[in-house]
């Protein structure tokens, strides 16, 4: 058996258990795909602020439009927005049910 064993897991179980507990942010979304905001991960209050002026919290919906070098247009309550690439990385999503 080829399996290496960690806590009696394998690590193909281990793989999977990982996934489900990380959080993607914005830049691994898929184009035209909607997802679910989970979280708006950062400690600076302005840039939260910034974002919540977009309609970008917890629970809203955001599209990924296209992606232009290191800009993210996305779609927040029939808005779109050209956001950097730090602003994408902060804004934690899960897929859509």
């Amino acid at each position: 058996m080829d399996c290496v064993y960690s806590r009696n897991i394998p690590i193909a179980d281990m793989r999977v258990e990982r996934s489900n507990k990380e959080r993607t942010n914005l830049t691994e979304a898929e184009i035209n795909r909607e997802y679910i905001i989970k979280e708006v991960r950062s400690t600076d209050h302005e840039l939260r602020n910034f974002l919540f002026t977009l309609g970008c919290y917890e629970g809203e919906s955001v599209t990924v439009i296209s992606v232009l070098g290191d800009n993210y247009i996305i779609s927040i309550k029939d808005a779109r927005y050209s956001i950097d690439l730090d602003l994408a990385e902060v804004i934690i999503i899960d897929k859509c049910n």
